[in-house]
């Protein structure tokens, strides 16, 4: 059959096979060879190298650590308007660490009294403090979030802002470090650390601020 009596459906349909034939084609030698897909993605990293802002001696000697978990259950109401309209409630499971330590730094002269007969030496040690929660980003995430119509509307024009989870899962955390008394516990550990030290000195380690044990 010639193409002259052929009718324009049959004629534009052929085109259209042919033109599909092509294309599934190319599609399936595409996904055999990756490398010939002019449309792949790619992840180019732009960021900037990271600068050293400041350089500090540390002197801390960290002798605790407790690890956490905690779920913030966050709920914003709108008075008068229906949860299905407008607001939302947020589960955000956050995984962190605190450390307690000693500030060794901070001993004067006078912390240390050593008698070089007794073969023993005084040490007053400062009071152990909490180091700043450590949120661990791989563990930490968004467990399950409700928004009413207008919230989901907005998040498509705004980027989720989770600095809010952040702030409340750090004193969270905090607070269940000093509920957990890390501190009493990095004292403690502080003070077996020095007698060790001074025992392998030849002398005996007296704590007169707190318990020596």
């Amino acid at each position: 059959m010639s193409d002259r009596t052929l009718s324009p459906l049959w004629r534009i349909g052929r085109v259209v096979a042919v033109v599909l034939v092509v294309v599934v084609a190319l599609m399936w030698l595409v996904s055999k060879v990756p490398n010939l897909n002019p449309f792949a993605s790619e992840t180019q990293d732009r960021s900037q190298p990271a600068l050293l802002q400041s350089v500090r001696d540390l002197s801390q000697y960290h002798a605790a650590e407790g690890d956490f978990q905690v779920i913030v259950d966050l709920e914003h109401d709108i008075a008068w308007v229906p949860d299905i309209v407008a607001g939302s409630r947020t589960l955000f499971v956050a995984r962190g660490s605190v450390s307690a330590y000693v500030d060794l730094e901070t001993l004067s002269d006078k912390a240390l009294t050593v008698d070089t007969e007794k073969k023993t030496v005084q040490v007053r040690l400062p009071a152990a403090k909490l180091a700043k929660p450590n949120i661990d980003q791989e563990h930490t995430y968004v467990y399950s979030q409700d928004r009413g119509v207008f919230d989901r509307v907005q998040s498509l024009f705004e980027a989720p802002d989770q600095r809010e989870f952040y702030v409340l899962a750090e004193k969270k955390i905090g607070d269940a470090a000093r509920d957990a008394a890390l501190t009493k516990r990095a004292e403690r550990n502080t003070r077996q650390m020095l007698t060790g030290l001074f025992t392998s000195l030849g002398y005996t380690a007296e704590f007169p601020s707190g318990d020596d044990t």
